[in-house]
């Protein structure tokens, strides 16, 4: 009689291949419709303020009193300005000079509040002192009073437009590092008594490589979510000081000297093709910002984990 041996074959656990934090990030990212939308109305901005003046066959146009302040039409999709100059290339060469001063100051500012951060929270001692007074005294400061009279003061000194760009990114990141310094030594404080921090100092290595290498990249996600909110501030910022007359000054144009037209009763009731479309600009860049930084905060967050 035969014998039939039933062998169970035990199936084999799945083994799951562990997927990164990058990866995780985009996927949970991906499911956020506005953060989404906030992304690509970001990346049209860019490309129409960086790609569209090449196609535009007024990038280069002078005063013409035959044009000056003409309706949109379809030539001129936006109208002319009181120089009779094309509104729609102005606003892309705006977006130029707004948006690279609001990245320009973010980098800027991110590296020295990430690096004093790191350094303050590895340290501890007399360097965290001084660091972290520093940084309340700058925080104690209020930021657009601040600015403010800078700007005046770069009136008074008559500081050409070409270097008032580079002055107000210096600005804007001197007033915009120490609250970020504060939240990265926070961060380090708790990290440096991890064991990878531990097995570094039994390795012997370097206080440079281990703030550098093994610090700061671990506080990378906070890094990206704040310095995408620090961009929308940085804009808003420069848009205020350009419109009162004491950031980017004419002719070189910005978002927010363009919606200076409006400081006249005629051109804001009956010329609002100036006015109108930085304003726009202005309002749908910091939204989308805004957007993108809140779907980053929550993916990157590992209480969404799903």
């Amino acid at each position: 009689m035969e014998t039939s041996l039933v062998t169970d074959q035990p199936q084999k656990d799945a083994v799951s291949k562990p997927i990164s934090l990058w990866k995780q990030t985009y996927m949970r990212l991906r499911k956020n419709k506005l953060a989404i939308s906030g992304l690509f109305f970001l990346l049209a901005m860019i490309a129409f303020s960086f790609i569209g003046p090449l196609f535009s066959p007024y990038v280069n146009s002078t005063v013409n009193v035959n044009l000056m302040n003409h309706p949109p039409s379809a030539e001129h999709w936006l109208g002319t300005d009181k120089y009779g100059r094309d509104v729609l290339t102005r606003l892309m060469l705006a977006g130029q000079i707004s948006l690279t001063v609001g990245i320009a100051s973010m980098v800027l500012s991110v590296l020295i509040g990430s690096v004093l951060g790191a350094v303050a929270g590895f340290y501890r001692g007399i360097i965290d002192q001084v660091l972290m007074r520093l940084a309340d005294i700058l925080m104690s400061i209020p930021g657009l009073p601040l600015l403010l009279i800078m700007g005046a003061i770069l009136s008074e000194w008559k500081t050409p437009s070409e270097y008032r760009i580079y002055i107000i990114m210096l600005m804007l990141s001197l007033i915009g590092w120490p609250g970020l310094a504060r939240l990265v030594r926070g961060q380090v404080l708790s990290l440096r008594e991890q064991p990878f921090i531990q097995a570094t100092q039994i390795l012997g290595l370097s206080d440079k490589r281990k703030i550098f290498y093994h610090l700061i990249p671990n506080i990378f996600p906070l890094l990206l979510v704040v310095a995408t909110l620090n961009v929308a501030g940085a804009i808003l910022s420069e848009s205020a000081l350009s419109y009162l007359g004491l950031g980017v000054t004419p002719p070189t144009p910005s978002w927010g000297n363009m919606i200076d037209a409006a400081n006249n009763l005629v051109d804001f009731k009956k010329r609002p093709w100036l006015w109108v479309p930085p304003g726009a600009a202005i309002f749908l860049t910091v939204i989308s910002i805004n957007l993108l930084g809140d779907g980053l905060r929550d993916a990157l967050d590992p209480k969404m984990k799903r």
